[in-house]
């Protein structure tokens, strides 16, 4: 048995540290590694493998990242076994990362011992979840009553992304639609979350855990300021 392997991640150190990791154990074959959307998909092409292990935020690849990219992933790789390793701590998102396919979701915080069980249970055909998520598995009541769960799949993306630095006009490209469309997703997220500033979508965003502080991206300078409690 020989398990090939393709590891994505915006941070360099992360990806030397996993390689690291991961060089003792013999059955499994790194074929590659992406630092964006991109990059995994002109990976597929070349070196098809047999589990990818992704962040889920990783900004700049013309696939955009988080959900966009894994139904991407899903839908033209339906073979493809996935693990999500992640610095995101919000049930709402593993529940959806989970309904789109995912076969294991992983937090960064996790001992690397995690990462190794997860890619040989996923395949194996087995899912697997980080600790942290496997109280009423990730996707039961702590899903069903987090705030987030009030919004679709793509004013949560929207959302997301937009306090993660990127701009309305870049989302739009992302989700190939107009940038009114994510204007309009955006406020319809405010209005169900009772939220009535920028400041305040922000903070909560950063206190749900959709995002770390470091996420946020050159493209909107202001949110950093706005996470520290500066705007």
């Amino acid at each position: 048995m020989k398990i090939s392997l393709i590891i994505a991640d915006d941070h360099p150190a992360l990806i030397i540290g996993v390689k690291h990791e991961l060089v003792e154990f013999h059955t499994i074959s790194i074929v590659g590694t992406a630092s964006n959307s991109r990059e995994i998909f002109e990976l597929l092409v070349k070196s098809p493998c047999d589990v990818l292990v992704t962040d889920y935020v990783m900004p700049g690849g013309d696939f955009g990242d988080g959900l966009i990219t894994l139904s991407l992933l899903r839908g033209r790789y339906p073979f493809l076994k996935i693990i999500v390793f992640t610095a995101i701590d919000n049930r709402a998102m593993v529940a959806e990362m989970v309904q789109l396919g995912v076969h294991a979701v992983l937090s960064k915080v996790d001992a690397i011992d995690h990462l190794i069980s997860a890619i040989y249970a996923v395949y194996a055909g087995a899912t697997y979840f980080s600790p942290k998520f496997r109280s009423t598995s990730a996707v039961g009541q702590h899903a069903q009553i987090d705030p987030i769960q009030k919004l679709t799949r793509r004013e949560m993306e929207a959302v997301r992304l937009y306090v993660s630095g990127v701009s309305i006009n870049e989302i739009a490209r992302q989700f190939n639609c107009s940038k009114q469309t994510i204007s309009s997703q955006k406020a319809a997220a405010m209005r169900k979350l009772g939220i009535e500033r920028d400041v305040e979508l922000f903070r909560f965003a950063y206190g749900m855990g959709l995002l770390s502080e470091g996420a946020v991206q050159h493209e909107n300078p202001i949110a950093s300021d706005m996470l520290l409690g500066q705007g």
